[in-house]
């Protein structure tokens, strides 16, 4: 999260945190009743030394747990009494990192181990011991920083819990977006691109058949439909790839031909040659030419029965499907896959390759494609 232009950086905060908790410790003990001679040094080492451990608390709590909570054990058994400040941070610390459990099992370790120590080494009526002990850590002061830690523990969570859904509702946002774009495109301008190409095409097949010059203007537009429509393709499909759900390519064919088989088709599936890795664009687009002739022999032609083929060349991919159905004039458009065989053109012309269809001698219909394996992408 944003912490601010003069955001202090965490180590600065976790030394000056630790000085200012061995600074509160020495002075607790030092006023207080204390030892003299070797056990004073010990005892303050030990304030000291619990204190400046904080400074590792974010990297490594449960270490810095125990170091805390054994330097408590050291000064009370020197002699000293004072809050075991630097522990109960180190609860914290800990818990806010998530370790509960074992916070609190140490922490009622280390409440039995300071009884013990007391009545160990501390002379005089048990009440007195008892009391020295709960003065270095106060269980009211341990439940506290226990409740502190975990309260601000849920807290971070629920924000990153709310930054994640955040960001994931942004993207869901931005790929529905983008998918809308695409549609929006080909809607509007994949079929009008494709009618200026086709009639340009047209008029320059005319004109040269009858032996007329054609104009340079006519070649311009021919030459101009033919790269609107590779440019406009490679953008739908650059936009619809960013879709969540990975796209259809040639490993899902056998599936595809399992579904035409349950609608009543009988459909075979043959791959010739050795299978090959092909690039992403030849494999989505073999994909989108079988699901395509396919879908217009189940609605149009009235067939029985339809074969697929995919042969893999040394530098081509060649798709065919054949069914003995009545072969249409003019295949009607497939709804959300393109503008039938005129669909099919377009893409295998975008990847360089060529496309045959018509009626077959033996009665039905051929669409062939050959998608070139080598510089395509």
């Amino acid at each position: 999260m944003d912490k601010g232009r003069f955001a202090v950086p965490a180590g600065v905060t976790d030394w000056a945190i630790a000085v200012g908790v061995a600074a509160l410790l020495l002075s607790t003990g030092l006023s207080g009743p204390h030892p003299a001679g070797n056990r004073e040094l010990l005892g303050s080492a030990l304030l000291a030394a619990g204190g400046l451990a904080l400074a590792a608390r974010r990297r490594a709590p449960l270490v810095v747990l125990a170091v805390t909570g054994l330097c408590a054990v050291g000064y009370l058994g020197a002699g000293f009494e004072a809050l075991a400040v630097s522990y109960l941070v180190a609860v914290y610390g800990a818990v806010r990192a998530g370790h509960r459990a074992v916070t609190l099992a140490v922490s009622v370790g280390l409440l039995a181990v300071l009884h013990l120590t007391a009545l160990v080494l501390h002379d005089g009526p048990p009440r007195e011991v008892v009391t020295q002990a709960r003065s270095t850590l106060e269980l009211a002061w341990l439940i506290a920083a226990y409740a502190a830690g975990e309260a601000v523990r849920q807290a971070e969570r629920r924000a990153d819990e709310a930054e994640r859904t955040r960001e994931e509702t942004a993207r869901r946002r931005a790929d529905e977006e983008r998918l809308r774009i695409a549609r929006e495109l080909h809607d509007s301008l994949t079929h009008q691109i494709s009618v200026i190409k086709v009639q340009s095409e047209v008029a320059v097949h005319v004109a040269r058949r009858r032996g007329e010059q054609v104009p340079e203007t006519l070649l311009a537009i021919q030459e101009a439909g033919r790269e609107a429509s590779r440019e406009l393709r490679a953008t739908l499909e650059a936009l619809r790839d960013d879709d969540p759900t990975p796209p259809h390519g040639l490993d899902h064919i056998p599936n595809l031909v399992k579904r035409f088989q349950g609608t009543g088709l009988e459909t075979t599936l043959t791959i010739e040659g050795h299978p090959q890795v092909v690039p992403a664009a030849v494999s989505r687009t073999a994909y989108r030419i079988v699901q395509e002739s396919l879908t217009n022999v189940a609605r149009h032609a009235a067939a029985t029965t339809a074969s697929v083929l995919i042969d893999y060349r040394l530098d081509a991919l060649t798709i065919r499907v054949d069914d003995n159905g009545k072969a249409p004039l003019h295949p009607a458009p497939t709804p959300g896959l393109g503008l039938g065989l005129l669909g099919m053109r377009e893409r295998v012309t975008a990847l360089g390759g060529r496309l045959r269809t018509g009626p077959r001698s033996a009665g039905g219909f051929t669409v062939q494609a050959e998608l070139p394996t080598n510089g395509a992408s």
